[in-house]
């Protein structure tokens, strides 16, 4: 993508509930942008950010993502005035989980920035990454029961393969909130930083996989993704087939030849 298009992009989104900005080459940061609701995230905003993942998609130099909120609260939950005013059916034709799938299926890896609250949608919206980077004053929680409902847009059941039978149905069942170093003892976090380190921890990670094989990368997030619901055996020939397909790239060559001649590798996706 050139220069030119990442500024059109950019300047595209300013004034929108989710922007976009390239610090570098080959990454993206996708901020949440809806303070004055807490980043509540209403269709509105659930549409606009799939739309911003599924352009992401098409970006063949993007190597990462970032996606964040505010300092306060990456996303408060769901919009509850606009939830109050659907009924069943309306709900039901919304299929949410659908919308995340674009992050969810981001072909690069997706790390979420979590500073101050993730609350339900706002915490199933992070689970959809790849990575999950916690400031040290974030809390976590999935209290839809406290409105009478549940989660629903993929909360009991990513939450689950996170952390747990237990730890799941005691978290949508009390709809009690969770420290960032509870989270993380949990699994559901990658990494707790202090506050102030939290952007920055981020972008020198984002750094760090942008500069790593690009198809390896793909091929880790696809089979783990694909491998997790799969029997054992068949999880281990995805995996089989995936290290297969990485020896035809021209990365493996690279990455072999620059560690035999004790240098840094030039990934190029190839």
């Amino acid at each position: 993508m050139s220069d030119q298009k990442k500024a059109q992009l950019e300047a595209s989104s300013a004034g929108n509930e989710v922007l976009l900005e390239f610090p570098s080459a080959h990454i993206a940061i996708v901020r949440l942008n809806r303070p004055h609701v807490r980043n509540a995230l209403d269709l509105g905003i659930r549409k606009e950010l799939a739309a911003v993942f599924r352009s992401l998609a098409d970006n063949t130099e993007l190597r990462c993502v970032i996606l964040t909120g505010g300092d306060k609260f990456f996303a408060a939950g769901a919009d509850i005035e606009d939830m109050s005013r659907i009924d069943a059916v309306q709900m039901y034709h919304r299929h949410t989980e659908r919308l995340w799938a674009a992050v969810a299926e981001c072909p690069v890896p997706v790390i979420a920035a979590v500073a101050g609250y993730a609350l339900g949608g706002g915490l199933e919206l992070a689970m959809n990454a790849d990575m999950i980077v916690s400031a040290r004053s974030a809390r976590f929680g999935q209290p839809e029961v406290r409105v009478g409902i549940m989660p629903g847009a993929g909360g009991t059941q990513r939450l689950t393969r996170a952390v747990g039978k237990f730890r799941a149905m005691y978290l949508c069942m009390t709809g009690y909130l969770i420290s960032a170093d509870e989270a993380y003892d949990m699994g559901l976090v990658s990494k707790v930083v202090d506050d102030a380190e939290l952007m920055p921890h981020c972008l020198e990670l984002a750094q760090h996989l942008a500069g790593q094989p690009p198809i390896a990368l793909q091929q880790i997030k696809e089979v783990v993704l694909h491998g997790a619901d799969a029997p054992l055996g068949s999880a281990l020939a995805l995996e089989r087939k995936a290290l297969q397909l990485l020896f035809a790239t021209q990365d493996k060559q690279e990455g072999m030849k620059a560690f035999l001649e004790k240098r840094k590798p030039d990934y190029k996706g190839l």
